[in-house]
């Protein structure tokens, strides 16, 4: 009363406009709130953590001391977890210690969840073994922080020892360890792990078996991914999203198109990774038309442009040949990380655009925002190669060896600089380059390096490494094939008999071969001497026509792609059925006059069939681009972009 008494005298004493801290001071105030309205320490603790005033927050908590209680732990410890506070949060944990407040099990999983956060592992295993008593959910956060920062080895023993303490485990701690069963021996324990899995009956629960088909998937166990998925009562975007993305991954390219095709039909909806993984998929397929398709369904949804939609996108369309269309997406992203970067310059290089290269990884390096990783430097080397660039790619060579961004060239790199010393020529310089590198050579490198030994008919040195590539190798054709056209181009017929009889000995066989076109986002495939298409026989009459045009033009079939023995007759009826012919010819016969025509190869392309296509370009006036399993080739009035080397 006396209090009230004062205020009231303090009102009518003083003006009606004079400003309300003149009338109390801050001591009055505060005996005010105290005293008159006794407060809830917890409502005082939310109101400060719901205003973002953490630190405020930890002063009224070391002012409550004793009269902490579990409420407003939780809450502490929920808005340290939520801003990775972690000074914040190791203050709240230090507060239990000198209190000597026991927390429960829920509050030291919560412990072990902030410090998981924070990317303290070592604090929050400390936090579990601590524990006097724990259950599922305490195991399953501290195997979930090891298995999302990659230590697999260490959630796979946390799980056995989880195993042995009596522990059951639920739906979300199988579907956490199982990203956590790579390799061979984590996916033996994967398989076991499966089997406690059907005991407990969690296989049909759609986060179980969702990253049950994402093990087998990455373990290249396709069908046994499908199994899993074709047995779920209901699915899910992830689980739909993870069988399509494992077919991308194993390449199996139609395949992850037709399954998102039934799913699609079926309802279900994509997200951004969904697209993701099919945009990969049409990447291997190099199907324009339908990518297009995929990216105007996307722009239709409404889809928010994450970072790795965007990638799959540039990557896409400079597999497809359209680099225009990469550079804009590229040109447009608000921000790039260094796979953006690097997929636009790995573009650039399969097109053998090594100025555009250099440009950009130029632009990169003014910009000063992404730190250049090693394959951004495999991809501008590898520019430089196929642009013809080699003092500048000699040049950014020696900058990595020098340490430049922080680490050293590894043998990719080195095979870059092989390739490009050999595309110039300077095959020797490159011989001795390999004899002095750190690196054991492997087939890759000597390959390019008997490459370039057979465009400059460099005999001494071909024969050298075509015999080392057989010892690596030898169940590789393309090497007999290179050093037997090596052999036939300075005449020494008996050598070229010597590796032709070797090859049969070994009994070495080339992979089939398969080329395919897309016309009217329909994709038409066929393989060496393919009579499965329903033009086939169109086809065949126009190719025998077409080889009769080009002969009177000056082509001239290189038998030499031939290593069966066989009469020359033969040699020139085998070549004419390679894949890469019946697709140009069925491309010819299909689209009008003037329109592109673009093939994608398996494998490496002959020398024929790339003759041929320059005959095609030459006499039909049509642009041709085939894309083979190491670049593209863009071929304009009978000239090829890659200059007759590759």
């Amino acid at each position: 009363m006396k209090l009230l008494k004062k205020i009231n005298c303090l009102l009518h004493c003083y003006p009606k406009k004079a400003p309300f801290p003149f009338l109390f001071n801050s001591y009055t105030i505060r005996k005010l709130t105290s005293t008159t309205f006794p407060r809830d320490p917890h409502v005082l603790l939310t109101t400060l953590c719901s205003n973002g005033q953490l630190k405020e927050t930890l002063l009224e908590m070391a002012v409550q001391g004793l009269a902490m209680k579990f409420e407003s732990y939780d809450m502490l410890l929920n808005a340290c977890i939520n801003n990775r506070a972690f000074r914040e949060g190791q203050r709240v944990h230090a507060h239990m210690i000198k209190t000597r407040y026991l927390p429960p099990v829920y509050l030291r999983t919560r412990l072990i969840v902030f410090y998981s956060k924070c990317d303290r592992l070592s604090e929050a295993r400390h936090v579990l073994d601590e524990m006097p008593k724990r259950n599922v959910v305490s195991w399953t956060a501290m195997i979930s922080a090891y298995s999302q920062r990659g230590f697999a080895s260490k959630a796979l023993d946390l799980f056995v020892q989880m195993l042995r303490s009596d522990t059951e485990p639920n739906e979300f701690t199988f579907a956490t360890v199982l990203s956590s069963c790579t390799g061979a021996s984590g996916f033996e324990l994967g398989r076991q792990i499966h089997s406690l899995i059907i005991k407990r009956t969690l296989d049909a629960h759609i986060y179980v078996g969702s990253s049950l088909l994402d093990m087998y998937a990455k373990a290249g166990r396709i069908h046994e991914a499908r199994e899993v998925f074709e047995c779920l009562p209901e699915r899910d975007v992830v689980s739909c999203t993870a069988i399509i993305s494992g077919y991308a991954q194993l390449g199996l390219d139609a395949e992850a198109l037709e399954l998102f095709r039934r799913l699609n039909l079926e309802g279900m909806s994509s997200n951004y990774v969904t697209y993701a993984s099919v945009l990969t998929a049409l990447s291997g397929l190099a199907a324009l038309d339908l990518g297009k398709q995929v990216h105007n369904h996307v722009l239709r949804c409404k889809l928010p442009f994450f970072v790795v939609l965007q990638n799959s996108l540039i990557d896409m369309y400079s597999k497809c040949g359209n680099l225009f269309y990469s550079r804009r997406i590229f040109d447009n992203m608000p921000e790039r990380t260094v796979i953006s970067w690097n997929a636009m310059l790995v573009g650039y290089s399969k097109h053998g655009m090594g100025r555009e290269v250099v440009e950009l990884y130029r632009l990169m390096r003014n910009e000063n925002k992404v730190k250049p990783d090693s394959v951004t430097l495999l991809g501008v080397l590898s520019g430089c190669s196929h642009g013809g660039m080699e003092d500048v790619g000699l040049e950014i060579f020696d900058e990595m060896q020098n340490g430049k961004d922080g680490f050293k060239p590894d043998i990719e790199h080195y095979g870059c600089v092989v390739d490009l010393l050999g595309r110039a020529g300077r095959v020797e310089e490159a011989f001795e380059f390999i004899k002095k590198m750190p690196f054991e050579p492997t087939a890759a490198l000597w390959g390019s390096l008997l490459g370039a030994c057979r465009v400059h008919s460099n005999i001494d040195i071909g024969e050298f490494v075509g015999r080392c590539l057989l010892e690596i190798e030898p169940e590789n054709a393309g090497n007999y094939v290179i050093l037997s056209n090596l052999y036939a181009s300075a005449g020494r017929w008996e050598d070229v008999r010597m590796v032709r009889n070797l090859m049969m000995e070994k009994a070495v066989r080339k992979d089939p071969g398969r080329s395919w076109i897309e016309l009217d986002q329909t994709l038409h495939s066929f393989h060496a001497s393919d009579r499965s298409h329903p033009r086939r026989e169109e086809v065949f009459v126009k190719l025998k026509e077409l080889s009769i045009k080009f002969k009177e033009a000056g082509y001239v079939p290189e038998l030499s792609c031939v290593l069966h023995d066989v009469d020359e007759e033969q040699k020139e009826k085998i070549l004419l059925g390679h894949s890469e012919k019946l697709a140009l010819t069925f491309g010819l016969i299909s689209t009008s006059d003037g329109v592109p025509l673009r093939v994608i190869k398996n494998l490496r392309i002959c020398v024929d069939c790339h003759n041929f296509a320059k005959f095609v370009s030459e006499i039909y006036q049509r642009e041709v681009s085939l894309r083979d399993k190491n670049r593209f080739h863009h071929i304009s009035g009978g000239v090829c972009s890659c200059g007759d080397y590759w």
